[in-house]
């Protein structure tokens, strides 16, 4: 643990998405920003210092676009404690501020679930490795995940009386 890391003392701050999409570029291990967001949100420390963004848009999946439900796009930190938990959560809250009834992310095999778990998220199905995304009539580049499986995580309602899940 590094200095930096010692007693840190998050809190959301509102983000736009041009200094989100430059956090993700030059923190998220493995993927370049999303093009765009229906909106974004970050944690800073005690000292005012950015530590983690989330941009949560449309989803990928198009059969999940019914203009209820939102993804998690990306979820970036610096390696701050619980800082992507916070994000987690924050995201689902604002989400159903909006009037959306789902909110929906992935991860890549490999990666533990952790802050999707802390902010009360659940596991619900696994997806295969992709061989990518291009095919005839839609070519696209790789985006360097081909061949990796994912997991789809699921936002939790409160459950009725507005108690948190257990």
């Amino acid at each position: 643990m590094t200095a930096r890391d010692q007693e840190v003392r998050l809190h959301l701050v509102p983000i736009r998405q041009r200094d989100a999409k430059q956090f993700v570029k030059e923190w998220h291990r493995h993927h370049k920003p999303p093009a765009g967001a229906v909106f974004c949100v970050g944690a800073a420390d005690q000292n005012g210092v950015l530590r983690a963004v989330a941009m949560v848009g449309r989803p990928v999946a198009r059969h999940f676009d019914d203009s209820r439900t939102l993804e998690v796009t990306r979820a970036s930190s610096d390696g701050a404690p619980n800082a992507n938990s916070l994000l987690y959560g924050a995201a689902w809250r604002a989400a159903k501020a909006l009037g959306y009834t789902r909110l929906v992310t992935y991860t890549q095999e490999g990666e533990s679930g952790a802050s999707l778990r802390g902010a009360g998220w659940r596991l619900v199905a696994s997806r295969p490795p992709r061989r990518g995304w291009s095919c005839a009539s839609r070519p696209r580049e790789g985006n360097g995940t081909d061949g990796v499986a994912r997991f789809l995580w699921e936002a939790q309602p409160a459950p009725p009386g507005g108690g948190r899940a257990t």
